[in-house]
Order: C-alpha cells, then structure tokens, then sequence
C-alpha cells in the first residue's frame, strides 16, 4: 500500500502545503532549497508536527485524520527516524543502543535483529560505545536502532549532511543495500544532487513549502520545467547495463535504452546493473556527426522540446536518443545546456535530428 500525505501547515509567512502517494518500498528522496519544507514533511509524517489541516495513512494505517479528529502521537507510530546527528546513547554501547530500539517494535517482525546488524555491517561493532565509533559508524548504528523498532516506514533528515566526504562515501554502499533489500519505504530529506542521483527511485522536489514535482527519479530529473530549480545540478539519470569493459583505457561501455556511453572505469562487471548520471551543462549539441574532436560520446538524438534556461542568455534542450533492436524501438532523454544565441544559430526545433556530445558522465553505481 502506498503513504498518502495531504498536509497544510501554516507558520508565518511560511506555509507547507503537499498532497502526494508515495510507493510502498524504495526510497523517496525529498529535496529542495534550504527553507523549502523538507524537515517540516518529515516532522509532520513522524507526529512531531501536527498540521491543522493534515491526513497521514501508512500502508493502510491512518496517524492523522484531521476531519475526524484522529492524531495518532509519535510514540504509537510504527516510524523509525534518524537525524543529521546520530544521537545514539553514550551509556549503552551498540547492542544496547539497538536492545533499545527493539522496545519500540510492534508485534510484527518485517526484519529481524540478526538481518539489520548484517545488512548495516555493523556486527564487528557490536561491543563498543558511540565514542568508539567513527561519524559513518555512528550513523549505520543509527540506521539500525531505527529498524530495530520494526517501522513500517524510516524517515531519514540528511544523514550525511554531519558527515566528511570520506565517512559519506562509506556509508552510502550500506544505504543502497537498505534500498535493494528491504521492503522498507525510506523518505530521505537531502539537499545534496549527488545522493538523489545515486540512492533515490523517486524524487519529490518543494519549493517554498510546495510540491514542484513527484515522480520516478529518472523521468522527473529529465523534464524540462525544472531546471531553473535545479541549477548546476540540472542532468538525468540514465538506467543501463555495463555492456563492455576496456582494460587498456580504463572505460567502461554503459548501455542503456537508445544508447551507450564509455566512461571511467569504477569496477563493475560486464552485465552489472549501472546508473549513469549526465548533466546538462556536459551536454552540447551538433547538427552533423562531429570529426576531430576529443570528445568520445556522440549519440544521435531527436530535439524534443526546448526551454528557456536559468536565464534569458541560456536555453534548455530535451533530447530523445533512440535506439532499438529487433524492430522494438527504445529512448532515453538527455538535457543540454547550451546559449540561446546557438539555439537560434543551429535553429533548433521539435523533431529535428542532432547530435548529441557528452563531454563527461559519471557512474553514480
């Protein structure tokens, strides 16, 4: 069953203001400019806000009910929630911290004790207190205690935002494996481009307390409406399958649906699931196949829409790269980010027939 949100939090000027149906498994990533209201959903879903007008449901179980007077409290919702810090207790150490969290556990067991502690990795950890741990220690700990509690959905409030880049890249491979393993819906609050592209399959994107876009990451990322939004970050995210491997260049051949990619070379094996994210800006365009050049990518494309970009200098182009085998045809969507004076020097139209050059991509997985 999925979570339906429908909340209405007035405070000052500021007002939240979200009506959405989220999957019932995956993670959700929440993500906005700073003060656009993503604490302020997560407080709301865990009963620590309560909006006037509001109406929670989890997987078919209602916490708030504003028109029958119904507001479950935070301590009888089946939630587990962790914050930027990993406020674990320094008087218990790990196994403590965890016995703790499985005192919140309802009857149902969805993920037992055994199975968290090996999915976190954090069995070798098992004896020491918090101060014996490192920030990305601390907080796979964290994660733990929360599923500990057997939730039926785990809020997460940018739990890497505390942490250097080395601690977040440790512990972003054990958030993938959650995504991958559990049947746990994740609503996880960032500000951070990276950590959607790599972890999310939806995205919700506010903007000043309300909903610009909700949907599957990757068709969501490649609209055309978003980017004045998004900013540097504007790209998509390709889905694809690591088709060959170049030992002697240290590439890797991505294919996805209507293309492929060479890009560097992160260790995944011929036939790996990949997730490849390319930004706008690293996308330029040619109306004939390019000789000469350095740049390795070229895919043939259709323009499919174009926009205006962050500013009236720039222009926003969508384009559909197809491909098919068999007779099925198949496409992906890029986003360039190009000059409005090339868009009217190339001339640039719906439908017309480019190239595609993509100066620089990234394996996000």
């Amino acid at each position: 069953m999925n979570t339906q949100l429908r909340l209405r939090l007035a405070r000052g000027e500021f007002t939240l203001d979200v009506d959405l149906a989220l999957p019932a498994s995956g993670i959700t990533a929440v993500f906005g400019p700073s003060g656009c209201g993503k604490t302020t959903l997560l407080r709301c879903v865990a009963g620590l806000e309560r909006a006037p007008a509001g109406r929670v449901e989890v997987e078919g179980e209602l916490w708030q009910d504003e028109s029958r007077g119904l507001f479950v409290p935070t301590w009888r919702r089946p939630l587990g929630y962790v914050f930027q810090e990993a406020s674990l207790f320094d008087h218990l150490d790990v196994r403590g911290n965890l016995a703790f969290g499985a005192r919140r556990a309802a009857s149902r067991e969805a993920i037992s004790a055994e199975a968290v502690i090996d999915l976190l990795g954090i069995a070798p950890l098992l004896g020491r207190r918090p101060h014996q741990l490192s920030g990305g220690e601390r907080q796979r700990v964290a994660i733990a205690r929360a599923l500990a509690a057997q939730p039926r959905i785990l809020l997460l409030d940018e739990p890497l935002a505390s942490l250097d880049l080395a601690r977040r890249r440790e512990i972003l491979p054990w958030l993938e494996k959650l995504r991958d393993e559990l049947r746990v819906p994740m609503l996880y609050v960032t500000h951070a481009a990276d950590e959607v592209a790599r972890l999310a399959d939806t995205l919700v994107l506010l903007d000043q307390g309300r909903v610009v876009a909700a949907g599957p990451l990757a068709g969501t990322l490649a609209r055309l409406d978003l980017p004045p939004l998004l900013g540097d970050d504007t790209g998509v995210l390709l889905q694809g399958t690591v088709r060959a491997l170049d030992a002697r260049w240290h590439l890797a051949e991505v294919a996805f649906e209507g293309g492929a990619l060479w890009l560097a070379d992160s260790g995944l094996a011929v036939g790996q699931a990949a997730r490849v994210r390319v930004l706008a800006r690293d996308v330029s365009i040619a109306l004939q196949p390019p000789a000469g050049t350095s740049i390795q990518n070229l895919l043939p494309c259709d323009v499919r829409g174009i926009a205006t970009g962050e500013g009236p200098s720039q222009a926003m182009v969508q384009l559909a790269c197809r491909g098919g085998s068999a007779g099925i045809a198949s496409e992906s969507l890029l986003l360039a980010r190009i000059t409005a004076r090339a868009a009217d020097q190339l001339a640039l139209a719906p439908g017309m027939r480019v190239w595609a050059q993509v100066k620089s991509a990234a394996l996000v997985r």
